[in-house]
């Protein structure tokens, strides 16, 4: 195996686990809170209506995903988005996913109704 090949086979693997990490609408939820700034599990479970401890399962999970990271300040530890331009990606997903609903929506608009 050449080292292009496993350098490649690497990227994918990586892609393959940043991918899994936004696969929960929580953890969605999550990123775009985040923008905002840093913020503590407190607060982020507060301002999403979540239990804590399922909030921190999902930074826990984000966090080795390196979708983001967690700067201790005394006792708080506080998120932060390791790199904003992951929102611009699920910008551009839901962007996609409008265009692929309004669509469906055209296609239903036309179909007859089934006669009986």
């Amino acid at each position: 195996m050449t080292i292009a090949h496993r350098l490649q086979q690497e990227i994918l693997l990586l892609h393959a686990q940043v991918c899994q990490g936004l696969a929960d609408p929580k953890r969605i939820l999550l990123l775009y809170a985040l923008i905002e700034g840093p913020r503590r599990v407190t607060d982020l479970a507060e301002a999403l209506s979540m239990p804590q401890p399922t909030v921190s399962h999902h930074l826990k999970i984000l966090r080795e995903r390196g979708l983001i990271t967690a700067k201790q300040e005394g006792t708080a530890v506080y998120y932060a988005l390791a790199d904003e331009r992951v929102i611009q990606a699920l910008d551009l997903l839901r962007e996609v996913l409008r265009d692929q609903l309004a669509q469906r929506a055209d296609l239903a608009e036309h179909l007859a109704p089934v006669s009986r």
